[in-house]
């Protein structure tokens, strides 16, 4: 196994990944709240912890990747509400949504979604256990989390207790003994419409005992890398810490894995802020490599600015890829047939992205390292390449590129094409646009190149 080493937002150092149980990995990454469709900013975590797990499986380790659904919240009642339809059957329809939205962006799926409305009895045992031993206690149906009874508490976010705000909402001050404390347990009020039985009667839990249920239940303790995004710092795994903690009495995870947010005009991108680009509508608009490619462009913790500028650079760098597999691999090594030998130069930059994403999954390096691959074998004859490329691509969740040389255009779609050339020729730019419009509805979109037009499927 590769030695990787992972910044720890918790010791605030880079550190060494030490699996429990080698070469097993978990990884449990916190997954989308599904009251509306996501965003390009929900699409990062996922984004990266897709290829995490691909990468760490790529240099010996077997990785498990959890994301979870928070199917029942304040949100989502509010939400159904609006639209007029039970709160679970407007989870089910956005947890679709979700999927789909996913999936087109290629990358499979995790190797486990658990839903928090199927773990309700992990949940409310959890919160028995944290109640046995002191830790919580009931008020008006309502549980709480004592936060000055774990001694810890701050030490991820590095705040003062005194100074935090949880942010729970109004009316909920005068059931605490201390306005830190934090819902465990939530009861029914008028108007919710999903709830469950329990010890403290009719309710549903607060959002952070959700995760840890989840995470324990699928990983255990102690397990190697919780993530998310940087906004969920406070107060989300601050209290996951403290209640796990507090209840088992060993840590929930070896190392605690942000990414930044997604910024637009220098704030993070929010549903609530209203300065959102759903998912959906960047793939259909870029296509599905072209976001994948944006959203690792910029180091995983660093905040990644949000421009259709920035899309397009990362299409112009999808197609500089595609060129290259099209045009200066396939000139320069047989198709299916590996070289006699590797240039020392493929070898050194196939190790140089390694080596990057080795040292806290800098994507950034390891893409440089890539295109300096492609830009010396467009130079000159490079033994090994190709293979070299092809070996990288499924590292950034490229490799449909690679199939793509597979799946041309039919003879159909060609003729259309060259009548398209035709009509443009003659400045028939009426009938030109109906065969555009032609080759659409079959699945290929026209795209210029260095060799004139060709087709290419619509989303790649």
């Amino acid at each position: 196994m590769r030695e990787v080493r992972i910044h720890d937002t918790l010791s605030g150092q880079l550190k060494r990944l030490e699996p429990r149980e080698p070469p097993r990995v978990g990884i449990y990454a916190c997954g989308p709240t599904v009251y509306s469709r996501i965003h390009v900013g929900n699409a990062r975590p996922y984004v990266v912890f897709m290829l995490l797990r691909r990468f760490l499986a790529q240099v010996g380790y077997e990785p498990r990747l959890v994301i979870n659904v928070t199917d029942v919240n304040d949100k989502i009642y509010d939400a159904a509400r609006a639209s007029g339809v039970p709160s679970a059957q407007h989870a089910e329809e956005m947890i679709r949504a979700y999927v789909r939205d996913t999936d087109a962006l290629g990358l499979g799926r995790p190797d486990a979604e658990p839903r928090a409305t199927e773990t309700m009895a992990e949940i409310i045992a959890l919160i028995e256990r944290l109640i046995e031993r002191g830790h919580a206690y009931e008020s008006g149906g309502d549980v709480y989390f004592r936060v000055r009874s774990f001694p810890g508490y701050g030490k991820l976010s590095n705040r003062d207790p005194a100074d935090m705000d949880q942010g729970e909402e109004a009316g909920s001050a005068k059931l605490k003994e201390d306005p830190l404390d934090f819902a465990l347990w939530k009861a029914r009020k008028e108007g919710e419409d999903t709830w469950w039985d329990s010890p403290w009667g009719p309710g549903r839990p607060g959002w952070h005992i959700e995760c840890s249920a989840m995470a324990q239940q699928l990983l255990g303790l102690d397990f190697e890398i919780h993530g998310g995004g940087s906004d969920l710092v406070f107060p989300h795994h601050e209290n996951e810490i403290a209640q796990s903690e507090a209840a088992h009495g060993v840590p929930l995870a070896r190392i605690w894995m942000h990414n930044g947010m997604i910024r637009t005009a220098e704030e993070k991108m929010s549903k609530s802020i209203g300065n959102i680009f759903q998912l959906s509508e960047a793939i259909e608009r870029y296509g599905a490599q072209a976001v994948v490619a944006y959203l690792i462009s910029g180091h995983y913790r660093q905040p990644l600015e949000f421009s259709e500028r920035a899309l397009e650079e990362a299409r112009a760098r999808i197609e500089r890829i595609r060129n290259f597999l099209r045009e200066g691999g396939a000139a320069r090594e047989r198709e299916g047939e590996e070289p006699a030998r590797e240039d020392p130069f493929a070898a050194e930059q196939r190790e140089r992205a390694l080596e990057a994403l080795a040292e806290d999954f800098n994507t950034p390096r390891a893409l440089a390292a890539l295109f300096e691959l492609i830009g010396e074998a467009n130079r000159r004859p490079l033994p090994g390449a190709r293979a070299a490329v092809a070996r990288l691509l499924p590292l950034f969740g490229l490799e449909s590129l690679l199939a793509e040389r597979d799946e041309g255009p039919d003879p159909e779609a060609e003729r259309l094409l060259r009548e398209r050339e035709r009509a443009r020729a003659e400045r028939d730019y009426e009938r030109a646009d109906r065969l555009r419009d032609q080759l659409a509805e079959m699945g290929w979109e026209v795209r210029d190149s260095q060799d004139g037009p060709r087709l290419v499927r619509r989303g790649a």
